[in-house]
């Protein structure tokens, strides 16, 4: 299996998105659709308060709370729930660009900063959207898998960058079965 790994800084355009694409962005923005779909997939995270503020080709912002779900003895959000946001922010942007074919997905690696205590609602975005979909576009061509690079950051409402993740997912087509 071979891996290729490029990076959201790659100067990639903006792709279109298909009508299922298109759809499932409507749904997954849809606060009652989208508390469903944590509820069955992502429980914790609905707990922790996790939600889904945009999403497009270009760009994902996700938040968490700052609250009695979401935080740590320190006075701040607990680190999971952040990397919780921080991974739909990415994952969501892996999500719409491999809705209209069986894809295997994959976290191959994770890394994280924390500069701040977050003390109030965190936002998270990831503008890698492009090479997600540039990404998904190559492993369909070739058949073969492809691993990306994607970085989140963190911020409070006042802009202060209280953490920075950085994901590494691989996609891979899934066969056909005769």
């Amino acid at each position: 299996m071979s891996h290729s790994e490029s990076s959201p800084s790659a100067s990639v355009a903006a792709p279109s998105l298909s009508e299922g694409q298109a759809a499932m962005a409507r749904k997954i923005t849809n606060p009652m659709l989208f508390r469903g779909w944590m509820l069955a997939k992502l429980p914790a995270a609905l707990f922790a308060g996790v939600g889904l503020r945009e999403i497009s080709a270009d760009r994902c912002a996700t938040t968490v709370p700052y609250g009695w779900r979401s935080q740590n003895p320190f006075k701040s959000t607990y680190f999971a729930a952040l990397a919780m946001a921080a991974e739909l922010s990415t994952g969501a942007l892996v999500l719409l660009a491999t809705n209209d074919a069986p894809f295997s997905t994959l976290i191959v690696n994770m890394s994280a900063t924390f500069g701040k205590k977050a003390t109030g609602t965190t936002t998270f975005v990831c503008t890698g959207g492009p090479a997600v979909f540039a990404a998904v576009r190559e492993a369909a061509a070739t058949g073969e898998a492809r691993a990306f690079t994607l970085e989140t950051v963190g911020a409070l409402a006042d802009g202060t960058e209280v953490s920075r993740f950085t994901f590494t997912w691989s996609v891979k087509p899934r066969s056909k079965k005769a």
